[in-house]
């Protein structure tokens, strides 16, 4: 039997670990990635400010798999019923069960001029280029950095400006400015998690632009309710979109997340309703919570399949949180139950968070240089000039 993992990301990572421990060893398993390299997405922020950070948050996906296959190679489309994919290379690969895990991409909605002018966040060249037109713009003269879209990654993109201008000594002459459609920031989120991620940007001076919808954008301004907001440096976080081999949809499915007969979907490509009737967030965190549920449905799958036999009943899925947490800037918000933490106590979480991910996933030069990072303790590693920040 073969099994096809779909994406190296969080789902993608986590189902080919569950299945190397429970896939019998005559079972070949194959985990397809673009790159090759599993990329720690919820730091992605942080290369703005400090580039030399990209070799902490990306680890080669032989590195983390024991037993499958890594293919790099790009999805260019999938058929979910007869198990089959076309890749871009011009090869194919069958496989009698199936797991899509190619995560998103950033939504433009159809709004004219954001796909020509604006970069989004989802790769480490998107914010290498957001770095580079900041010093374009900041040297000689003073500019305006735009983030459209207030959810997590516009949140902590227009953080990572606001301290970069900060620590570049150019703060009073860069505005950084957040816009949204909401009228509030992080609007899918629990009310005071929104305020404390809100009191953070203020602290750091971003100003907010809330309930504000963008209808076009050209190469020096954003047009939102018509009036024009000027920038020199447009990051677009607005929203995501299924991965182009998808048509870029986020395929619907309920709590086994089965896309098909013998295809299980998971992560951000997902647009899932859970076991309690609840549609799930797209995030890291509900990508890597899935992961046991699909590798053991993709089990009985099989099981099924060796034996002729019909699926037995598929186990169901319900998203369940412990809290939320990002970074702002130097600061940080976590929400863990109902209580919210700012500052040196929401640092401490997230950096455990970061710390205990990479040390199991990545290696523990990655976790100590998250450690570091994160808190500023530069006893650790070398300072960040000696490693390229």
């Amino acid at each position: 039997m073969r099994v096809a993992v779909l994406g190296g990301g969080y789902a993608g990572l986590m189902v080919t670990r569950k299945l190397e421990e429970r896939l019998p060893p005559d079972d070949e398993l194959v985990l397809v990635d673009e790159t090759g390299d599993h990329l720690v997405q919820h730091e992605l922020h942080r290369t703005i400010r400090y580039p030399g950070f990209a070799d902490d948050i990306t680890v080669p996906l032989d590195a983390l798999v024991t037993r499958a296959t890594v293919r790099e190679a790009t999805v260019a489309d999938l058929d979910p019923d007869a198990g089959t994919v076309a890749l871009a290379d011009g090869g194919s690969i069958e496989y009698d069960a199936g797991v899509v895990a190619l995560g998103s991409q950033t939504a433009d909605y159809d709004i004219p001029g954001v796909a020509a002018h604006a970069t989004p966040l989802k790769r480490l060249e998107h914010a290498a280029t957001l770095r580079r037109d900041f010093f374009d713009a900041v040297d000689p003269n003073a500019g305006t950095v735009a983030v459209v879209g207030a959810g997590l990654s516009g949140i902590q993109t227009a953080g990572e400006f606001a301290e970069l201008a900060d620590r570049e000594g150019v703060a009073a002459d860069v505005d950084v400015v957040l816009l949204e459609r909401a009228e509030t920031v992080a609007p899918s989120f629990p009310e005071h998690f929104r305020t404390a991620a809100r009191d953070a940007l203020r602290d750091l001076g971003v100003r907010l632009e809330t309930g504000t919808e963008v209808t076009e954008v050209t190469a020096s301004t954003v047009v939102a309710d018509d009036r024009d907001v000027p920038y020199d440096v447009l990051a677009w976080t607005g929203g995501v979109r299924g991965p182009d081999a998808l048509g870029g949809e986020r395929r619907a499915v309920r709590a086994d997340l089965r896309l098909s007969e013998r295809t299980f979907i998971a992560g951000d490509a997902a647009d899932v309703v859970d076991a309690d009737g609840e549609r799930v967030p797209a995030s890291a965190q509900a990508a890597v919570r899935s992961a046991p549920v699909v590798a053991r449905n993709v089990e009985r799958v099989l099981d099924a399949a060796r034996t002729g036999d019909s699926v037995r009943h598929l186990e169901k899925w319900a998203f369940e949180t412990p809290g939320w947490l990002i970074s702002v800037g130097d600061d940080a918000v976590a929400q863990l139950g109902p209580e919210v933490f700012r500052g040196t106590a929401a640092n401490v979480i997230k950096t455990s968070v970061g710390l205990t991910y990479l040390a199991e996933h990545g290696s523990l030069r990655d976790a100590v240089a998250v450690v570091r990072d994160e808190l500023g303790d530069d006893r650790v590693l070398p300072d960040r000039e000696d490693r390229g920040f």
